[in-house]
């Protein structure tokens, strides 16, 4: 082989290498905000379920230059995504971070549905039964224990996405409220250091208190060390949610509290005069402070 032709070779093949990386795949713009569109509709082959995607951008998000961003994935994001870029947050204080909200595509009844299966760790028929029961719908409606699915969506197809076509780095958070808060709690427990920043608001402990609150308190009690990568955690709740969401919240954070792990940073508050939804925001603002203080 002349010199010529190995020449060619190396260029042609050197620029396979480059194309194929993700790592210099073209990456997105920040789509101009338009509050009633998502920026994207992910379609899931693992949960069979459509997921809608709002992003916020630091100010100075640019696909010019070589700056990566964290990520914070926030949980149901469509009703919390008017909250991203309002009042009740300042941005001065915490660093450059790029917010993702997901949520259901469905609505109403349907999005209770896939919210039920998504956030919960473990099928639980009794909780199926009371809120099949509440909400005034057919047997075998309400079925929980699809976070093992969801979870696995997350890291598999949304996540990835993500990565794919923004400016994105390693350290990436997660956050949720209610059910939400239970999920974020779920991924904290298992964590595999996969997200190493936690926004557990409003956590539906009570759902599962037998198998998941008192199993995790076991952990916290019997476990001295944790090995995981050093990690950020901020629980919340409202003063004048349900006294039982408020005393599981506390339950759960003093022990945690009471562990002083060395690689865990947390943090916990509750929200003098907030109720169930008041507290979203404060939740939220409270969650980014804690995580991503400047």
């Amino acid at each position: 082989m002349n010199f010529l032709k190995l020449t060619n070779l190396l260029f042609i093949i050197f620029s396979f290498l480059i194309f194929c990386n993700p790592l210099f795949s073209q990456k997105l713009d920040p789509k101009g905000r338009d509050f009633f569109k998502p920026d994207h509709i992910i379609k899931s082959e693992i949960t069979n379920k459509d997921y809608l995607i709002h992003m916020s951008f630091p100010k100075n998000y640019s696909i010019k230059d070589s700056i990566t961003y964290p990520v914070l994935y926030v949980l149901d994001g469509k009703s919390t995504f008017g909250y991203f870029e309002s009042s009740y947050i300042d941005f001065e204080k915490i660093e450059d971070v790029i917010l993702v909200g997901i949520s259901h595509k469905a609505n109403g009844m349907k999005s209770k549905i896939n919210r039920f299966n998504d956030y919960t760790a473990y099928r639980d028929t009794i909780t199926d039964k009371r809120i099949e029961k509440k909400f005034d719908v057919e047997k075998g409606t309400i079925k929980t224990g699809g976070a093992v699915k969801f979870l696995e969506c997350l890291k598999k197809e949304i996540v990835p996405f993500i990565e794919e076509y923004y400016k994105t780095n390693s350290d990436r958070g997660i956050s949720g409220h209610s059910l939400g808060g239970l999920f974020t709690a779920y991924c904290f427990l298992n964590s595999d250091n996969y997200f190493t920043r936690f926004g557990i608001n409003s956590p539906s402990f009570q759902l599962s208190e037998e198998i998941f609150l008192e199993p995790a308190i076991d952990k916290f009690t019997n476990n001295k060390t944790w090995n995981i990568e050093p990690t950020k955690v901020f629980i919340s709740t409202g003063e004048n949610e349900s006294p039982m969401m408020v005393s599981n919240m506390i339950k759960f954070s003093l022990y945690l509290k009471k562990t002083n792990y060395k690689n865990i940073e947390m943090n916990w508050k509750i929200y003098r005069n907030e109720s169930h939804k008041s507290v979203i925001p404060f939740s939220l603002n409270g969650t980014l402070t804690s995580l991503y203080r400047k």
